[in-house]
């Protein structure tokens, strides 16, 4: 089994990460997505509490049988994208390990911890922004392009920043279009994003 591991701060979580990996599994890259959020060692705007951002995934992914989340990265602080791969490795040894990475996060990939490690030993399959040139992106790391994969999934581009300036702004037709049913329940019922459930701007 190919399993794919996504990462990200989902702040929230909306249809875009749910299309990637719904379409990494259709398009037959992977048999299985694992969403892992992010705990705080990105030091991200308006990023509300492990817990909230971790029941989020569970609800957007609890309808497919094929994705799942991880609170790894939640209750191990501080821990890089490597590490993460490796404990994914390791708990799963019988399958590969894939991560997923947008194109506009590979571009500044030399930047990670150990990225040399991670293109050594992980194939990365990457999901295209629109603006993004491919040719461009495949000169970056021309001497391990052998484990980097430019997948044909396109989804539609969002940012979870708009979402969150949507719900400032009380334009819940646009956020409701654009999360799952229990997502936007879950954020309307507890009012998140407002003032009072900020760790920081």
């Amino acid at each position: 089994m190919r399993i794919g591991i996504f990462g990200g701060s989902f702040n929230p979580p909306h249809q875009m990460h749910l299309e990637i990996g719904q379409e990494m599994i259709s398009h037959g890259y992977v048999d299985r997505v694992i969403y892992v959020p992010t705990g705080k060692k990105y030091p991200k705007s308006e990023l509300l509490e492990d817990e909230i951002r971790y029941q989020m995934v569970s609800l957007m992914t609890e309808d497919d049988s094929r994705l799942e989340v991880s609170d790894y990265e939640l209750q191990n602080h501080l821990i890089y994208t490597y590490q993460t791969l490796d404990y994914f490795k390791e708990k799963y040894p019988n399958d590969e390990i894939c991560f997923i990475l947008g194109s506009d996060l590979y571009s500044s990939f030399s930047t990670w911890k150990n990225y040399p490690y991670i293109l050594e030993n992980y194939q990365i399959l990457v999901v295209l922004r629109d603006d993004d040139s491919k040719e461009e992106l495949e000169e970056l790391y021309r001497d391990v392009t052998k484990n980097v994969l430019f997948t044909d999934v396109h989804p539609f581009v969002l940012s979870s920043t708009k979402v969150r300036d949507a719900l400032r702004e009380g334009n819940f037709t646009f956020v409701k279009k654009h999360l799952s049913t229990k997502v936007f329940d879950f954020i309307v019922e507890r009012n998140l994003y407002q003032e009072k459930n900020r760790k920081g701007d």
